[in-house]
């Protein structure tokens, strides 16, 4: 997950062990390195203290008011389980993670507030990859995280057409799916023009990076755009409930450039 790195594909990369850090009141997870897989705030677990990992949840902007803490909400990575919390403990909904390395399962449970599972929540020592292909998947989730890096934080590990279409089949109509785009050889376009190809360029919008890099992408499965003044009305009442920067989120939401469209067309 995170401003840095996560997970992996079984033959891609060995599950590097689970390390932390804490400095000025926040605890740091890491994969044995200096890249920051997520971060919780010790006095305040259930506040997400990273930017990006708050934008993760600009997906309720194209939510009805009336519906956020209902449905499945999946993460693929868990990192710090910052959304995993959020998701189960915020927001109540049913909850899944999806986890290969099992020294990250371990270390939320012990360190980042991590609930054992009950009939909301499920943490699964499993590939991202084969659990979005598994058929047995699809059509089931309304919100879906995705952040699945590495301990290099060279790029996103999972990244590929495929993928995305795969992501996009386990999502039930109108559901949502949110990703981080970072990385010291990521290529945002390379990514986002993907993710349109399997999504649709009209059901593909992204914010604008944190100072750090991050830029999150909003992708759904058939999703009406309401007008502005119902968003701005969302925005409020995300502010509100879940003390989310949700009006700053609307300023920075863009569609997809000119650019990656004409690519996709081509």
């Amino acid at each position: 997950m995170s401003q840095r790195a996560k997970t992996a594909k079984p033959g891609r990369i060995d599950c590097v062990p689970a390390t932390l850090s804490e400095f000025d009141g926040v605890r740091f997870l890491h994969l044995d390195s200096i890249w920051v897989q997520g971060a919780m705030r010790i006095r305040k677990p259930q506040q997400l203290e990273l930017e990006y990992i708050q934008r993760m949840m600009a997906w309720m902007l194209w939510r009805d008011t009336r519906t956020l803490g209902q449905g499945h909400a999946v993460q693929l990575g868990l990192g710090a389980a910052a959304l995993t919390r959020f998701s189960h403990t915020r927001l109540k909904m049913k909850t899944t993670a999806v986890e290969l390395n099992p020294s990250v399962i371990s270390a939320c449970r012990n360190w980042f507030h991590l609930p054992a599972d009950d009939e909301r929540l499920t943490v699964l020592h499993e590939d991202a990859g084969a659990w979005v292909a598994d058929a047995a998947n699809w059509g089931e989730v309304d919100v879906l995280n995705v952040d699945l890096y590495d301990h290099e934080a060279a790029g996103p590990v999972l990244d590929d057409e495929e993928f995305y279409q795969h992501c996009r089949a386990v999502l039930a109509d109108g559901g949502l799916m949110t990703v981080n785009l970072f990385g010291r050889s990521a290529s945002f376009a390379r990514s986002a023009s993907r993710i349109a190809r399997a999504f649709g360029s009209d059901q593909v919008w992204h914010l604008a990076p944190t100072r750090e890099g991050n830029t999150v992408v909003v992708a759904a499965r058939g999703v009406t755009v309401p007008d502005r003044e119902e968003l701005e009305r969302r925005a409020a009442n995300i502010e509100s409930r879940f003390d989310l920067p949700a009006r700053k989120w609307l300023r920075l939401v863009r569609p997809l450039p000119i650019s990656i469209i004409n690519q996709i067309r081509d």
